[in-house]
């Protein structure tokens, strides 16, 4: 019997019809390999401001103009990343993904007491307040609060490099509890 007496269509058409289809597939994973959309996160960071009354203060501008411009977290390079407009006074950021943020001439943390539990890291006195996938560590022994907020999920580096930056520009103040 020939193959047109089965109603199948002719050899032609189907070798044609799957050809088209495995090219067409190979565009497409060609298309989405070498046209990605922009990593979201890589572009400026969006930052709620915060009550800052002392950000223009001269101490804020010795430490943000001492931080370094990158951190190390886990063995990860984080470099500085560019805050959105409006952005929040005092105010930089590391990291992409979790990013880590550092402000500075905050009000007083209402966590600090005389029985809170401190730790001293490098010569500086932080008081860690965890939050929800990230603890906000604030200078309290400084002549202005300054705060990092730290994803759960980075090591104790960037703890350690802004205590280094602390210690090196703002002189150690008797803690103040009101």
């Amino acid at each position: 019997m020939p193959e047109s007496d089965t109603g199948a269509p002719p050899r032609v058409v189907l070798v044609t019809a799957a050809a088209l289809a495995v090219a067409l597939a190979v565009a497409v994973a060609v298309f989405a390999l070498t046209h990605r959309s922009p990593d979201p996160a890589a572009g400026p960071l969006p930052l709620v401001p915060v009550p800052a009354p002392q950000a223009a203060s001269p101490a804020c501008k010795t430490l943000l103009g001492a931080v370094p411009s990158e951190l190390t977290s886990n063995g990860a390079q984080l470099s500085l990343r560019t805050l959105a407009e409006p952005a929040p006074p005092a105010t930089v950021a590391w990291g992409t993904d979790d990013p880590l943020v550092l402000r500075c001439g905050l009000d007083r943390p209402p966590e600090l007491t005389p029985t809170a539990q401190l730790r001293l890291v490098n010569g500086v006195q932080w008081l860690q307040v965890p939050g929800e996938g990230a603890s906000t560590w604030y200078v309290v022994d400084r002549e202005v609060y300054s705060a990092l907020t730290v994803p759960d999920s980075a090591g104790t580096g960037p703890l350690q490099q802004i205590s280094d930056a602390v210690a090196a520009k703002l002189p150690a103040r008797p803690l103040r509890f009101s």
